[in-house]
């Protein structure tokens, strides 16, 4: 796994904290972890990566692109499955990798892929429909919420990587 990949994601884990450590520029674009802070609908995300021991890891910058699954996206995904992501952090870190594009992919970029490699390893497939993108079965909700180290698209479900 990528540092840069595990400090964004440590980063939305220490957001609160981070974020009121230095004032901020009212022009300033947030961090990923800012954004994921601001809005409760990340709370079990930002839970999960604590739970996945990634919040001690050290700060690094992006760009980095986070397809960030809601709560209402982790309630879709089996109470067992996400049980046994819960007993296992290194499953729990790859599927938390997986949400995670190096670099800033901008929805007008999305659209132009076929595929994204994740910080995970594996690809994510990328479908278009109209206006309706997909990454694997995934609808991308929200796009562009734009922060300092990147770029964060909601997703309406939570991607699991291959086996």
């Amino acid at each position: 796994m990528t540092r840069i990949a595990l400090v964004v994601l440590a980063a939305l884990a220490l957001a609160v904290p981070a974020a009121t450590a230095a004032p901020a520029r009212e022009t300033a674009s947030p961090t990923i972890a800012g954004v994921a802070a601001k809005s409760p609908q990340f709370s079990t995300l930002l839970s999960l990566v604590k739970k996945a021991g990634l919040a001690d890891e050290l700060a690094a910058r992006g760009p980095l692109t986070l397809f960030a699954p809601t709560n209402a996206a982790f309630a879709k995904v089996p109470k067992a499955t996400l049980a046994a992501l819960a007993k296992s952090p290194a499953k729990l870190k790859r599927v938390l990798l997986y949400h995670v594009v190096a670099g800033k992919v901008t929805a007008a970029k999305v659209v132009q892929l076929r595929t994204a490699k994740t910080l995970a390893g594996p690809t994510v497939r990328i479908t278009v429909t109209g206006s309706t993108v997909r990454i694997n079965s995934a609808r991308v909700t929200k796009v562009n919420v734009m922060a300092s180290n990147g770029v964060v698209h909601v997703l309406d479900s939570v991607l699991l990587p291959p086996s």
